[in-house]
């Protein structure tokens, strides 16, 4: 794949981070496999300390958000085999300030929507448990305000959460991740992918 790279209800180019490879076909499915034991998390029980080889080694592929209100969805299918495999919608502005909204297995086999803020450290929110094989993500902002949430049939929206995340004068990335913290890789799909410079008039009506 090139550089930078061009999928179909994205207006604008994304880059994989090095050494990943990420399929984009013309109906814009996006796929990767998972580098093993690859993640994007500061442990907020442990020193702090960011260590780009073993906490933000995860595949990405980010674009430059344009100013302003926009939301980003996609629907998201993981091949689980281990522990916090994931999908992820991502939120970048640098090392210490970045948030994803995960399609999960959590340490019960269960498939799961969590989410991560990352302020230095990172918090961690597990949502709900997604009895499907697959669930739509979508992150939006409002004014100064990142909001999140989830979806079973691609239409009503579950809220999962809002937040702020200030503190960085870096610009605004956004774009998908895949991890595999705890094992070998898995596959990740990312389909039906769009993002709109529409604004969210009320966070909690399901819309």
């Amino acid at each position: 794949m090139p550089p930078d790279t061009h999928i179909p209800g994205v207006p604008f180019a994304l880059t994989p981070s090095p050494d990943t490879e990420w399929a984009v076909d013309t109906s814009g499915h996006v796929e990767v496999t998972a580098t093993p034991h690859s993640d994007i998390f500061v442990d907020p029980g442990g020193s702090g300390q960011v260590n780009a080889q073993t906490l933000l080694n995860a595949a990405t592929l980010l674009g430059d958000a344009p100013p302003g209100d926009f939301t980003f969805h996609a629907r998201v299918s993981v091949d689980f085999a281990s522990t916090f495999d994931a999908g992820v919608l991502l939120l970048w502005f640098d090392e210490r300030h970045w948030a994803k909204l995960c399609f999960e297995f959590s340490p019960d086999r269960d498939p799961m929507v969590v989410s991560v803020v990352n302020r230095g450290v990172a918090d961690d929110a597990n949502s709900f448990v997604v009895k499907e094989d697959a669930v739509w993500l979508r992150v939006s902002r409002v004014d100064a305000v990142f909001a999140y949430h989830a979806s079973t049939d691609g239409t009503r929206w579950q809220f999962v959460r809002a937040f702020v995340l200030d503190g960085s004068e870096a610009a605004l990335k956004v774009g998908f991740e895949a991890q595999s913290p705890t094992g070998e890789g898995c596959r990740v799909r990312f389909t039906q992918v769009a993002f709109t410079d529409r604004r969210l008039s009320d966070l909690r009506d399901g819309s």
